[in-house]
């Protein structure tokens, strides 16, 4: 670690996981823990991305889209260099592309939109499952700062969902966020939900990938997984500080690519975003 970065960690150690530091015009730098399987964690990187594009956007415009590629493996004991390119800048919509950097080369390609708020007609045509609610589940966060209690279906719940492999969780913040609107905090709440919308997609593409193998062998761990790329749709306002139910399924599998979709619903059961990621699923060497 270089003294330069074992600085920055103890200068920064009370510092929120997605405050960037300016570098430059249109750049940014933040940085990560290393995580239990080891190196970043590539919902890290997606949210800090956004983060990153925001920071350059007219607070008038909020996110509604981010396609991010993972190109690299991050390395928790490197800065994240975050260079954006201001694409467009339209009267409705604005569109921001960041490349994230570390010594080895780009770790993360992301386009990200913003739109300004305006009034139509609002409907979902899908359905919250039905489900007990998070109170008395186990929490199986890998962080302290989330929490993350699994929940299975239930004979009562009707709704139905495409694919295979499905997996449900109860998701927040783990502890107290700003408002929703705020200079200070452009688009937390959904670099929140990006954060955690990378939690749950191999869960399921490894779920299906293990009902549909031939090869005789129950133990899946021999198979990792690796993201690919990472899209989310916002559709709604929501605080990610409060309990949100991610329902994930996977659509296909081929080449050894796994689609995961996934729903995102508040506590209330309105549709508040949608996921959807490729997982790379291979024997484990």
């Amino acid at each position: 670690m270089s003294p330069w970065y074992r600085r920055w960690i103890i200068s920064r150690k009370r510092a929120a996981l997605f405050d960037l530091v300016h570098h430059g015009p249109d750049t940014f730098v933040g940085v990560g823990p290393r995580y239990p399987w080891g190196g970043l964690y590539g919902g890290q990187i997606v949210a800090q991305a956004l983060r990153a594009a925001a920071s350059t956007v007219d607070p008038d415009f909020e996110p509604h889209s981010i396609r991010a590629y993972f190109i690299r493996r991050g390395d928790h004991n490197e800065p994240v260099r975050y260079e954006v390119d201001r694409i467009r800048n339209g009267r409705s919509f604005v569109t921001r592309r960041v490349v994230a950097r570390q010594a080895i080369g780009a770790i993360l390609n992301a386009e990200c939109s913003f739109q300004r708020p305006e009034a139509s007609v609002a409907f979902q045509t899908i359905e919250a499952p039905s489900l007990p609610p998070p109170d008395g589940i186990e929490n199986t966060s890998f962080s302290t700062d989330f929490d993350r209690r699994f929940v299975e279906p239930v004979p009562e719940d009707t709704s139905t969902r495409d694919g295979e492999g499905r997996v449900l969780a109860w998701m927040r913040v783990a502890h107290e966020l700003p408002a929703i609107a705020g200079d200070d905090d452009p688009c937390l709440h959904q670099c929140w939900l990006a954060y955690l919308s990378d939690d749950l997609a191999t869960d399921t593409v490894r779920a299906a990938h293990t009902a549909h193998r031939s090869d005789g062998d129950g133990d899946e761990p021999r198979y990792s997984g690796t993201s690919l790329d990472h899209t989310i749709w916002f559709h709604r306002p929501f605080r990610a500080d409060e309990w949100q139910l991610h329902d994930f399924s996977c659509h296909h599998f081929t080449g050894g690519r796994g689609l995961a979709v996934g729903h995102v619903f508040s506590a209330a059961g309105e549709h508040v975003a949608t996921v959807a990621q490729e997982v790379l699923l291979r024997p484990t060497r």
